[in-house]
């Protein structure tokens, strides 16, 4: 890493810890201010938030993996999301904020009474903050070690006396933090290291980021949080796109790299996938478009534990200043996520088929890590300042990942478990404020160590996010349907955290990897089954529960008896739901339309099969026609004007 490099890297790590200073006195005050930035967050600041948080540097090693191993169509699995994006804003955004409350966990005792709803509250600070929370963040530090491990030789740059001890450390463990991956080199053109030397590289790089990321964003709670988001979605948009221009210029041109795929892969390419299948946006010519993967694409928005904007996404939600603040931050987020960012992405993913081709000897797990690894290999080429500012990007994707988790999960663990049930409930004593802002802070270094020891055991980022899908597959429909049915119940709740936590290592064990999209299905059906049957056939929630949370978040939906108990007309919060679906299917289809129209311009992609022979060129002005016309009907219900 030349020194150039090296100092774009210490400009970002000065930033982020002069924004973790800078807020540290009111992020001080209480929870609100730490978590919530005291509830003045405009919707682009928290739009930008979402996507640099979601931006992940283990999301573009993913997408390379998949575009290689399943081609372009895959990638539906991640665009889906936008309708769950939007659903956020425009049909659940405004009960968030009006609900008034911290985290998820703490709405079930708003939104459900007796001794279940508290129950329920504890299952979620601990299955979300600690569980799943600590399983993306294991993903995360697993892309940091990738990212990290051909470029910080500390072995080379520390005296013997300080990486010694180090070494010995993980040799003593006996758990290593490197990954074996025919092919990868290092920046310094030598050959790869020890495995415990490359652990013992690993851990320290692991270790100045997590310190980095923990010092600012346990300082400054969220602000600091969203401050240094802004930076770093700048920089990783525009450092990516440098190096989309970087491979597509080495490649040749965008036609010579659909060109150089179709030749290099006539007869089969990573794990035996055709140049037709890479390129494919449309299922016509997709790998594996098969009804029941179709059925889960067009349903894992719904069947996904952020269904209902619940983490991060619902924190930075009721962050906002305004119901408007929070419907365009969702907007803004869609569009940076799904769009945008999917657009520098596909080109570099392309590109590296053609300029680092896999070896034709690895399949299955290996296959994946090697084709997610090429990623990396692929910044190694860069020129210095282009390498160090997509380097920085990277540890900024990275930083912005871990800090959102790290603030979110810590919100769990000190308002609901410390403050809920160790305080009030246990002690019987009424925390004070700057007691909790410390234990939040604290609480940042449990969870890394947590995230840490879940790391050493994954062996690629795609298997950790197919197994963090199943967790969550189970629990969407039920999110959605407390806030749109009155009839749910806590115990209907906990019936799905438990199916699923029992359906998910019975799927594992009884499907094979290859039936992943049938795993899903069960667990969907199955949990949500359980959730619903449970609700229906036992008592309701008491009319005073439901009275109390309706008058608070005033959701929309099917709330007949309590909306005409509070004084509402039934059918007029029913239609609030109805225009909030039309438009976020609306929306949702404007950004899909302008995703395909322009990702098949950038690919080459091959147009549907219905369409006559050399049809891409109006395929895709139709995809742009339809995705302009309907923007300004889905803007009127998603903003209508006041009266």
């Amino acid at each position: 890493m030349e020194l150039l490099d090296g100092l774009i890297l210490a400009l970002f790590a000065l930033y982020a810890i002069r924004a973790g200073l800078r807020a540290r006195k009111v992020a001080s005050r209480n929870l609100e201010e730490y978590f919530l930035a005291g509830r003045t967050l405009s919707g682009w600041k928290a739009g930008i938030s979402m996507a640099a948080t979601q931006f992940a540097a283990d999301t573009p090693l993913l997408v390379t993996g998949l575009v290689a191993t399943a081609g372009i169509f895959s990638l539906w699995r991640l665009w889906i999301y936008a309708l769950a994006f939007l659903l956020l804003g425009f049909v659940l955004a405004p009960s968030w904020r009006r609900s008034g409350v911290l985290t998820d966990a703490e709405l079930s005792e708003l939104r459900y009474g007796r001794r279940a709803a508290a129950v329920l509250r504890g299952i979620k600070a601990v299955y979300f903050g600690t569980i799943f929370n600590c399983t993306v963040l294991a993903m995360v530090l697993f892309a940091a070690v990738a990212i990290a491990e051909p470029f910080l030789l500390w072995d080379q740059w520390l005296p013997p006396a300080l990486f010694g001890p180090v070494e010995w450390l993980v040799r003593t463990v006996g758990v290593p933090f490197a990954v074996e991956l025919p092919g990868y080199g290092y920046s310094d053109g030598g050959a790869a290291a020890d495995l415990w030397v490359r652990s013992a590289r690993n851990l320290l790089s692991i270790f100045a980021l997590a310190t980095l990321t923990t010092l600012y964003s346990a300082t400054g709670g969220l602000r600091s949080v969203v401050s240094t988001d802004l930076v770093q979605f700048a920089l990783m948009m525009g450092a990516s796109a440098g190096y989309a221009f970087y491979v597509v210029d080495g490649a040749g041109g965008l036609d010579a790299i659909a060109a150089g795929i179709r030749e290099r892969y006539a007869a089969g390419g990573p794990g035996g996938i055709t140049p037709d299948q890479i390129l494919a946006f449309t299922p016509g010519h997709a790998r594996d478009a098969s009804v029941v993967v179709l059925a889960v694409i067009a349903l894992q928005w719904l069947v996904q534990m952020n269904a209902d904007g619940t983490g991060y996404l619902a924190q930075r939600t009721m962050a906002c200043r305004s119901d408007d603040d929070a419907r365009r931050a969702s907007l803004v987020f869609t569009v940076a996520q799904v769009l945008l960012r999917s657009l520098v992405w596909l080109p570099i993913a392309l590109g590296l088929l053609v300029l680092l081709p896999p070896d034709p000897g690895l399949s299955g797990e290996l296959l994946r890590a090697e084709r997610e690894a090429s990623f990396v290999r692929g910044i190694q080429s860069l020129p210095p300042g282009l390498l160090g500012l997509m380097l920085t990007a990277m540890f900024a994707a990275l930083a912005s990942t871990l800090d959102s988790h790290l603030n979110w999960g810590s919100s769990y663990w000190t308002h609901d478990l410390y403050a809920r049930f160790l305080c009030r409930g246990w002690l019987r004593r009424e925390p004070g404020g700057r007691e909790l802002v410390w234990v939040a802070r604290l609480s940042n270094f449990g969870i890394l160590v947590v995230a840490l020891a879940v790391m050493t055991q994954l062996s690629s980022i795609q298997t950790a996010w197919q197994v963090s899908l199943l967790l969550g597959a189970g629990m969407g429909v039920m999110l959605v349907l407390r806030w749109v049915w009155w009839r749910v119940t806590a115990r209907g709740e906990i019936a799905t955290v438990v199916t699923s936590t029992v359906l998910a290592p019975l799927l594992l064990f009884a499907l094979p990897a290859e039936a992943e999209a049938v795993r899903m299905l069960c667990m969907a059906l199955g949990a949500t089954a359980a959730g619903v049957l449970v609700s229906l056939f036992g008592a309701p929630e008491s009319p005073e529960s439901l009275l109390r949370f309706y008058e608070r978040a005033r959701p929309p939906g099917f709330w007949g008896p309590v909306a005409r108990a509070a004084g509402d007309e039934p059918r007029a919060v029913t239609r609030r739901l109805g225009s909030g679906l039309v438009a976020t299917f609306l929306a949702a289809g404007s950004v899909f339309a302008v995703l395909t129209a322009l990702g098949s311009w950038l690919a080459r992609s091959p147009a549907p099969a219905w369409l006559p022979v050399g049809g891409r060129g109006l395929w895709i002005a139709l995809l742009l026609c339809a995705g302009g016309a309907l923007v300004p009907v889905w803007w009127r219900l998603a903003f209508p004007t006041p009266r």
